[in-house]
């Protein structure tokens, strides 16, 4: 199964890189590999539950719990099976630019796959984000330049990211109530009390707003803007099915929760009645659908979520027959807006004439939703219907279904009328592009978008008129909920309660929309207590507009204040408790042991940092200042080579150096000297006291936290270690080895913090075309350039051109790059490792930005940054995987042995790959951050014009 997961992630990446050229060769081949899960899913119905434990870090008590069971299997040839034929479509769809939707399709359907084996909250929530994140971004990369693409998604990723916390917060609860977080075990014995009723409504929060149930559904319909391919995939069979998923999880275990049966019941109830009504008043044929979601998946909440097994049967089929109808009608709308132009009710007309084969399968797609045999969707709503033929208060929910069901039958057949149909009575004028697109007479129907509609419909109909499959996926996880429900779902049961109420529920559906049509799409008349997204535009401004007012008073724009106000706080409470300790006599005992230095040079140093300091507060110009706070740094580094740290030494040196060229540059736009003091005499002794007084305290409180040690250092400890690994660094043991899963998330953190920012920069119009090498010149410039210290003419960001930096970049580049792999190597035994190997390596490529500027830079890079970060941390992520492979866990060392001619044995530690990923994810960050910063710095406003930045 993690074999599984890891397929998904390594496809999303190399069939889009292999065959993006080819898009439709591009789309088949990602398709094989959902179609391979919902076939395997299927091979193993039916075999009992299948479960895999890996490693994590067990001292934490991490561990990655996969398993598969019945609900895993139906779920798995949901996302699965509609998945291959949506990307086939998308095939057809998407234009040669669009490589990237496909990878992320295929990202998607592994967070999805991820998220149904999950046998642990926690491992879920990780899969639940990761399809919130790839629904964020195939929401709005397709039309970034959209101001309403780029809100609906942001709308969406807010909604379910917000709720998504509050769920993790339920399973927190959950997980410390039942001392476990594995989800079985949860189920086996559910834990009870106040903790637990918490954590189910929380979780049920979260399910909610994944499954857009009302009144958190604001966020679907405004999705609709996704091109069609993702709203028939994550809108229809996937995304919305998590927290249906999710219901249906927990439902054997908390389903006799007190508070879970009355809000899941509730809520799809009133969602199922609020989507169908809003579904009516919908011209767009997309935000139709959407809202006609919303109603189905609150019938499938009230099903999945009832705790029955006859509900659960019934749930689960209309589940299957859900993905086999919706995803189609999407599919369908995609086609006939590709075609005619529009997808909008009142401006269609004779489509169906002009698609023929589309119509009959749309058609046939709305028979299995508004429930007609002998389609699967009247199967499902007939086994639905029985499952609350009971009386009591199954009565008021049974009154509910068929309410819904018949205006589902409305919808539908005003979706059906609308699409294929005659002009809508709410406006008989085409679109000017469907007007010409109609003047052709019947288009020729693309048999790449039209055959996967038709596979769908057809699946619902053969699945209907054979319910055998269904029956032998559903029927196992109907048995977990209690005996299993004498039940076989058929297109006939004889005459009775079930099939008089679907005649019921078909006829007022049709009665109400023939009776009502005329009104359905009126733009006179606007529903505002049903309009959710006024509501969500509501509380965001509300949000806006309180974050504004608390600002404005809080944060008022002076950094001194601010800092000011940190210092007192830091000195009310720890000062003012560290000085009544010592006052009363608690102070540590040993102070006679203190020693002024232990080396001449400490002084010495002590002297320059101090020095350094008191010169930057009485500098005048802004660079005197960085230059004196450099020194700082390197006198702090030098104390650093007197207490026996070279490993800190050197990274203090490097990152001081790196800093103080990008001060440099900052500086460059800001005035030469600083503006006068502005300040009274008072301030400037209140921020003399509290300074000294801070410093004070932090003097004070390491000698104190120093002499009250009551243990052995940790140090020496990790003697033994280093000693059995044969390494003679520890500093790089405890970071690539001992704490490596600890280094993991830094440099996580690090290649985001890259991405966001190159992402705000480069993702403006230009991109990185701006930092591409210049064409190659003519011959007699080739000759000029030849005589060049540097490869491209470019404009230095410090100014006018110098000949030594040029010679420097050329001849110390190569030089400084071979010390950094050096120092990569050696970080094993030596001072060293991949985090200062990849600040060296930066420095070579900050020589040669320095004269030229960000041509010559990238002129001197052999890939983008984004490679070197994607690079780096795939590698890093690759070894500590690698781990698994020999039966260990993640990130678990182990030394290669090998024999090379001349060299003789070479022992190669896991760790040094781990290691080569950080080295080049610090280059990546270093060049990100040299692009980024230089593609501001080198344009000139005073140039006023464009000019500046493309001659840079």
């Amino acid at each position: 199964m993690v074999v599984l997961v890891v397929a998904y992630a390594v496809a999303a990446v190399a069939v889009p890189w292999a065959l993006g050229r080819h898009g439709r060769a591009m789309a088949c081949a990602a398709a094989v590999l959902p179609a391979v899960t919902a076939g395997w899913a299927v091979s193993r119905a039916g075999d009992g539950d299948v479960t895999e434990r890996i490693g994590w870090a067990s001292d934490l008590g991490l561990a990655i719990d996969l398993r598969l069971d019945a609900l895993s299997v139906v779920m798995l040839v949901l996302v699965g099976g509609v998945g291959a034929v949506v990307l086939c479509y998308s095939g057809w769809y998407f234009g040669r630019g669009e490589r990237l939707m496909t990878g992320t399709l295929v990202a998607f359907a592994g967070a999805m796959t991820g998220l149904v084996l999950a046998d642990n909250l926690l491992v879920l929530y990780v899969f639940w984000e990761l399809t919130t994140v790839s629904s964020f971004i195939l929401i709005g990369s397709a039309r970034p330049e959209r101001a309403e693409d780029r809100r609906a998604a942001t709308e969406a990723l807010l909604m379910t990211t917000a709720f998504g916390l509050v769920m993790l917060a339920g399973f927190v609860l959950l997980g410390q109530a039942g001392g476990t977080y594995r989800i079985s075990a949860l189920l086996a014995d559910p834990p009870g009390g106040a903790a637990a009723e918490a954590g189910v409504v929380l979780v049920l929060l979260g399910a909610f707003a994944k499954s857009a149930q009302v009144p958190l559904h604001a966020w679907l319909p405004a999705a609709m803007v996704a091109p069609t391919p993702v709203s028939a995939y994550l809108h229809a069979a996937a995304m919305v099915k998590a927290g249906v998923y999710l219901v249906a999880r927990l439902a054997p275990g908390f389903a006799e929760t007190g508070v879970w049966r009355p809000m899941v019941v509730v809520v799809g109830l009133v969602s199922m009645a609020v989507g169908g009504l809003v579904a009516l008043r919908q011209d767009d044929l997309k935000r139709l659908l959407a809202y006609g979601t919303v109603s189905q998946l609150g019938l499938l909440m009230v099903l999945l979520g009832d705790g029955t097994a006859m509900a659960a049967l019934a749930g689960t089929a209309l589940l299957l027959a859900h993905g086999v109808f919706k995803a189609p009608l999407f599919m369908a709308v995609g086609v006939v807006e590709h075609e005619t132009g529009t997808r909008r009710a009142d401006c269609l007309s004779g489509a169906g004439r002009r698609l023929p084969v589309l119509a009959v399968a749309g058609a046939a797609a709305i028979a299995s939703m508004i429930g007609l045999p002998p389609f699967l969707g009247f199967v499902a709503k007939e086994a639905a219907i029985k499952a609350f033929a009971h009386g009591g208060l199954d009565a008021a929910v049974l009154a509910g279904v068929v309410a819904g069901s018949a205006l589902t039958v409305a919808y539908g057949l005003r979706f059906l009328h609308g699409a294929f149909g005659g002009a809508s009575e709410g406006g008989r004028q085409r679109s000017e592009d469907g007007q010409q697109r109609s003047k052709g007479g019947r288009q020729r129907e693309s048999w790449g978008l039209v055959g996967p509609v038709v596979v769908l419909a057809l699946a619902g109909f053969v699945l209907g008129v054979i319910p055998g499959p269904v029956q032998t996926l559903v029927e196992p996880y109907a048995g977990t909920l209690g005996l299993e429900p004498d039940y076989e779902l058929a297109l006939w049961h004889g005459l009775g309660l079930a099939l008089g109420l679907s005649a019921l529920a078909i006829g007022a559906g049709a009665g109400l929309y023939y009776a009502f049509r005329r009104s359905f799409p009126a733009r006179s008349v606007r529903w505002r207590v049903l309009d959710a997204q006024r509501a969500y535009d509501g509380v965001i401004e509300a949000a806006l507009a309180g974050a504004h007012a608390v600002t404005r008073r809080v944060q008022i724009g002076s950094l001194p204040v601010y800092l000011g106000v940190i210092a007192v706080m830091v000195l009310v409470l720890p000062g003012t408790a560290l000085a009544a300790g010592l006052i009363g006599g608690r102070g540590p005992s040993g102070v006679e042991g203190l020693r002024a230095w232990d080396d001449p040079v400490q002084p010495v140093l002590a002297v320059v940092v101090a020095g350094c300091a008191l010169a930057a507060l009485r500098a005048s110009r802004r660079l005197s200042a960085a230059l004196l706070l450099a020194g700082v740094g390197y006198g702090t580094g030098g104390l650093f080579v007197m207490q026996g740290a070279p490993d800190l030494a050197l990274t203090l040196l490097v990152v001081e150096t790196l800093s103080l060229i990008m001060l440099v540059l900052v500086l460059r736009r800001l005035p030469e000297r600083f503006p006068p003091r502005r300040r009274t005499t008072p301030g400037r002794v209140a921020t003399g006291v509290i300074s000294l007084c801070l410093g004070g305290f932090v003097a004070v409180f390491l000698v104190v936290a120093a002499l009250s040690r009551n243990s052995e250092p940790v140090g020496p400890r990790y003697a033994g270690p280093a000693e059995e690994e044969g390494a003679k660094n520890v500093v790089n043991l405890i970071l690539v080895e001992l704490r490596a899963l600890d280094t993991l998330g830094e440099i996580v953190v690090l290649a985001v913090t890259a991405m966001g920012v190159a992402g705000l920069v480069m993702g403006r119009p230009g991109g990185w075309r701006r930092f591409r090498p210049p064409a190659e010149p003519g011959a007699e410039d080739g000759e000029v350039a030849r005589a060049r210290w540097l490869a491209t003419p470019g404009r230095p960001p410090l100014g006018g051109s110098s000949v030594v930096l040029e010679a420097a970049a050329r001849l110390l580049g190569p030089t400084i790059l071979v010390f950094s792999v050096y120092l990569l190597i050696a970080g094993h035994g030596r001072p060293g490792g991949g985090f200062v190997g990849g600040l060296v390596a930066g420095m070579a490529f900050v020589l040669r930005y320095l004269p030229g500027g960000r041509r010559e830079l990238a002129t001197a890079l052999p890939v983008r940054p984004s490679v070197l970060l994607g690079g780096g941390l795939g590698l890093a992520v690759a070894t500590g995987a690698a781990g698994w492979t020999s039966g260990g866990e993640f990130l678990r060392g182990e030394v290669l042995h090998a024999s090379a001619p001349l060299i003789g044995d070479v022992d190669v530690p896991t760790s040094l790959f781990f290691d080569l990923g950080v080295y080049l994810l610090v280059l990546g960050l270093v060049l990100t951050i040299l692009t980024t910063l230089g593609a501001s710095l080198e344009h000139d406003p005073a140039d006023g014009s464009e000019e500046a930045g493309e001659r840079a």
